[in-house]
């Protein structure tokens, strides 16, 4: 492909002056290659243009949000109905009932769900709906594992008071004994526990959803009368239709939904059991677009397609062809990767590669070739994503490793300064 980037380097420079930072949160390309691009013009399918016209198959889906592909035909459609009737009204559609009474049919632990717009704000009422119900205070969470952007769990400190996070306890991600050591620590005072389904934090190796731990997550917070919270904002309708334990046996109080239940549309979900009906009703949270009709529309669209189709079938069948053709590549070239996690959220890191050089140079070297990889955060798969596709990045991916065999790896630069300190505190945290 011919690759520029003068459309976006401008739009970086004009950015700088009237955005904070140039740009501030998880989309931020700060600490990516430089040949990443910041801004985007449009989306179809899988496919992704940036503000010089670059095309990409794009392996990130908008940190996760394209479930199926960008402008779904029946998604759009349903989204487009309901706008010609109204989106942000003064009370709700008859849409949201709808909406509830759908995601509670397909949830076996949930009798009731309630809408946002964010991972964050689900997360946020999960524990204040926790804490009305149990009365306690404590909130445990995996160090390091991200549950959003509230100052409760922020992994930016600054801004961020001690006393904002007085009341949150940690645990080792996925360890059963870490979470029983601070269980006792905190017993009596545990108002909710909360958990991922594996471990896929940024700059770390993933893992697969652990039976053992999922198990004893449940026997702990029953023990201890507190709630156990599974944060699916990443994982939600990814590795299956029902939550993603539901195959271990193990059903939490509370889930928190997100990224895919509208494709795109901005709407989130925390869903629970019926002895926490109560608690739900007698918390106040709320926000003026949580109501909005449009993005629910396309929720129910949405979760039609989630039910009715193979969509996993095929995201995982596309995800296992990409897992193999890149280990088979980077075999070839004398190159070892280690690709962890369920296939459906790959995360692609390079063995031997401590600062990231060799993976800072690979996923730079795709993307100049028309593939967006990330090289430290997990990646989506979308159900848009065909074997040709595959087939087209296995192309591109072939390139890249054939250019980062011919440089001179003991040199290679280390891309951002700051990528150092990141993975330092990675490292920290899986001690």
């Amino acid at each position: 492909m011919s690759w520029t980037n003068s459309r976006n380097a401008e739009l970086k420079e004009r950015a700088a002056k009237v955005i904070p930072g140039g740009m501030y949160g998880h989309e931020s390309t700060a600490l990516l290659p430089a040949d990443f691009p910041q801004f985007f013009r449009r989306a179809d399918g899988t496919r992704l243009w940036d503000a010089d016209d670059n095309e990409y198959i794009d392996y990130m889906c908008a940190y996760g949000p394209n479930l199926l592909g960008y402008r779904h035909a029946a998604v759009d459609a349903a989204a487009r109905a309901q706008m010609e009737l109204g989106d942000t009204l003064t009370g709700p559609s008859e849409i949201m009932v709808t909406l509830a009474e759908v995601l509670v049919g397909m949830l076996g632990h949930a009798e009731w769900a309630m809408f946002c717009k964010n991972g964050t704000d689900a997360t946020s009422m999960a524990t204040v709906v926790a804490r009305a119900h149990t009365g306690k205070r404590k909130i445990l969470v995996g160090r390091g594992v991200y549950h959003g952007a509230a100052p409760w769990c922020s992994p930016g400190p600054a801004g961020i008071l001690s006393d904002d996070r007085a009341h949150i306890a940690y645990y080792r991600d996925q360890d059963p004994q870490s979470l029983a050591d601070a269980m006792k620590e905190h017993a009596g005072d545990v108002a909710a526990v909360f958990a991922t389904p594996f471990r896929h934090e940024t700059f770390r190796d993933q893992a697969q959803p652990d039976a053992t731990f999922a198990r004893e997550a449940r026997r702990l917070c029953d023990a201890e009368g507190a709630m156990l919270v599974l944060d699916e904002v990443r994982t939600s309708f990814r590795l299956s239709r029902d939550h993603a334990w539901a195959a271990l046996g193990v059903a939490p109080d509370l889930s928190s939904c997100g990224k895919v239940i509208g494709n795109g549309q901005p709407i989130s979900a925390l869903v629970g059991g019926e002895h926490l009906r109560k608690a739900a009703g007698s918390v106040f949270v709320t926000g003026s677009f949580w109501f909005s009709a449009v993005p629910m529309a396309a929720a129910i669209a949405t979760l039609k397609i989630v039910r009715e189709s193979d969509y996993l079938e095929r995201i995982t069948r596309t995800g296992t062809l990409l897992r193999e053709g890149l280990a088979r590549q980077a075999a070839d070239h004398g190159f070892a990767l280690r690709q962890t996690g369920p296939v459906q959220m790959p995360q692609i890191l390079f063995e031997d590669d401590p600062e990231m050089r060799l993976g800072y140079f690979w996923t730079a070297a795709a993307v100049r070739r028309g593939i967006y990889l990330h090289p430290y955060h997990n990646m989506f798969i979308n159900a848009a994503l065909s074997e040709a596709d595959v087939a087209a990045t296995l192309e591109a991916t072939d390139g890249a490793f054939a250019a980062l065999k011919a440089q001179d790896l003991k040199h290679l630069p280390l891309e951002r300064p700051a990528v150092r300190e990141r993975l330092e505190r990675a490292a920290a945290l899986s001690a």
